[in-house]
């Protein structure tokens, strides 16, 4: 069976983020506040102290940071596609007073250098919307996954963005915004893995900018190009542009333009040793999706 030709160009996400690691930090307001939320939910591992923790797209290293405070025996694996990411991470001011236990792994999220079974809880904050086949992925997530292992990951929803998006489609300009998963996608691909006891939900968050000028410049500091397959080439010129801040326009309120981002949040646990996947067309291990928590709240 081939797989469909990718929705992303994968190469022209890790040369974004690379050139994004100088600034990232100071654009990342949004990205700090989930990893914040998604950092609280560590606490579903009890009592259990983990011998190895992954933090997986860690960026500049933040959430590898607070989880080798948290459990300093622990050996904590930052990893990230993009080498200048992880180069912010030799910078921090934390890095420098020697925590032995924390490394920086330069690797790919679906060819993961690790042992099965090997590692206790896997993190990943806004890292899986830059994924081509999310099924796939959190299928290697469950090989490196100890059993009873906690996988916690974040993602952008498909109601991300969704003003830029009509501004762009009001003005002739194609779409601007990768594609981002449903939440229901989601579930249906942690069921595809196997794992267990899974929780999904969702917050909606609103940002506000002075113009549309303002947002798309802080994107191409966050790295956040569009990266579909079939995007527009070639840079969009000063007529098309205006445009779409014309169309933007019709949205201000009170001064400021308004910009939703959803935030799909995802806890599950690794499955017992043997459960099988599901394969071939033909569901091997499948849970209903009505039996999957997922609630929505706003942020």
């Amino acid at each position: 069976m081939t797989r469909p030709d990718p929705t992303l160009d994968a190469a022209r996400v890790r040369r974004a983020f690379a050139r994004a690691a100088a600034g990232y930090e100071s654009a990342a307001a949004l990205q700090r506040e989930v990893e914040a939320r998604l950092l609280e939910q560590l606490d579903r591992l009890g009592e259990r102290i983990p011998t190895r923790v992954l933090d997986l797209g860690a960026g500049p290293g933040r959430a590898a940071q607070a989880m080798h405070a948290r459990w300093p025996k622990a050996q904590v694996l930052a990893l990230d596609f993009a080498l200048p990411m992880l180069r912010q991470i030799a910078r921090a001011p934390w890095w420098k007073l020697g925590p032995q236990r924390l490394h920086a792994l330069c690797a790919d999220v679906n060819a993961l250098p690790l042992a099965d079974g090997s590692v206790d809880a896997l993190f990943s904050n806004l890292c899986l919307q830059w994924v081509d086949d999310l099924p796939r992925t959190l299928r290697g997530f469950r090989r490196v996954l100890r059993p009873d292992g906690l996988l916690l990951f974040s993602t952008f929803g498909p109601g991300t963005l969704r003003e830029l998006r009509d501004a762009f489609t009001q003005a002739g300009a194609g779409d601007p915004v990768t594609p981002f998963a449903h939440i229901q996608r989601v579930g249906d691909a942690l069921q595809d893995a196997g794992f267990r006891d899974p929780v999904l939900y969702a917050e909606q968050f609103s940002l506000t900018y002075p113009d549309a000028r303002t947002l798309m410049r802080e994107l191409q500091t966050l790295g956040a190009h569009n990266a579909r397959a079939d995007r527009r080439r070639g840079l969009m010129g000063k007529t098309r542009m205006a445009r779409v801040a014309d169309a933007y326009e019709a949205l201000r309120r009170d001064g400021v333009l308004p910009s939703t981002w959803e935030v799909i949040y995802a806890q599950a646990f690794a499955p017992p040793p043997g459960q099988p996947l599901r394969g071939g067309g033909e569901e091997l291990a499948s849970v209903p999706l009505s039996a999957i928590p997922i609630r929505r709240r706003s942020g």
